[in-house]
This record gives structure tokens, C-alpha cells and sequence, in this order.
């Protein structure tokens, strides 16, 4: 079972572009986390803030590679977002660009780490550069959903 954030979210420093960092432990050894995270099957299952359906989920996980992700929220609003695979170390670092079509000038970044801990591992979420506090506040409630999810797919897979 996923365990709450231990590290909800990193302040900043005057100057900085607003970034958050989640910190999860699932209980699924990285390689699924991974799996989680690289395949589009997967992903469908998962990704989204909310119970909103997954209508596109494509990866290619390489340095250079992209990915894609188009989902709506119950609300009826539907999201498309896409980034480039900037650093990929399969079961331990994954590092992407993140840009919603709606704005697609406002490029963020996401990294992701998986640790084995124990039988389980230790998942962090950095998501930095944003536009403003705003974009963060708005991000950490997304992914917050998302973790919660993802908790619920890897104990059931």
C-alpha cells in the first residue's frame, strides 16, 4: 500500500522558479514503478488527477525519445500533455520535459527516482521550473492524484 508524501513539497528561494518534490513508497519493487511510469498500457490505468478516463498514453523512453498523455478529468476538461526524455536510467532515474498544449511555452521539468526500499521503493517526484505558484499549487494537486492512483494500480498488478 502507498504511504503518504514524507516530503510534500520544497520551498523556494527568492529568484527560484516555484518547484515540488513528493516523496512515495509503494509497495512494488522499482522495476514495476518503472513499468508503471514507460508503458502506455500502464499508464492508462493510472495517469490523471482524478477517475478520468486516459484516451492517449504513447512513450518513447529514450534520450530524445517523447511522450504523450491526453486524459480527462471528471469535470469534463480534457488535458494533453507531452515532453522529451532527457536522462532515462532504467528502475532508478527518469527525467523528462512537461508542457501542456494550452501552453506550450510554460515548459517544466520532471524527474523521477525509484529506490529499493526494503521489498517496496522509495518514488520521488521533482516537478521544477514552473510559470508561477500558481502552476505548482495547481501540479501538486494533479500529481498528488496521480500517486494516489498509481498506489491502487501497483497493488492490484
Amino acid at each position: 500500500m502507498a504511504q503518504a508524501a514524507a516530503r510534500p513539497a520544497v520551498e523556494n528561494t527568492a529568484g527560484e522558479k516555484p518547484r515540488l518534490t513528493l516523496v512515495r513508497t509503494f509497495d512494488a519493487p522499482p522495476e514495476a514503478v518503472w513499468r508503471a511510469w514507460t508503458e502506455p498500457e500502464a499508464l492508462k490505468h493510472w495517469f490523471g488527477p482524478d477517475a478520468g478516463a486516459v484516451s492517449l498514453a504513447q512513450t518513447d523512453v529514450r534520450v530524445g525519445g517523447r511522450f504523450h498523455v491526453v486524459f480527462k478529468t471528471l469535470d469534463g476538461e480534457q488535458h494533453d500533455v507531452s515532453g522529451t526524455y532527457r536522462e532515462v536510467q532504467p528502475n532508478r532515474k527518469l527525467v523528462f520535459t512537461w508542457a501542456w498544449i494550452t501552453t506550450p511555452e510554460r515548459v517544466s521539468q520532471v524527474s523521477l527516482s525509484f529506490a529499493p526500499a526494503g521489498e517496496g521503493t522509495e518514488f520521488t517526484l521533482q516537478h521544477e521550473q514552473f510559470f508561477d505558484m500558481a502552476a505548482r499549487d495547481g501540479h501538486e494537486r494533479g500529481w498528488t492524484g496521480s500517486m494516489d492512483k498509481l498506489g491502487r494500480f501497483l497493488e492490484k498488478h
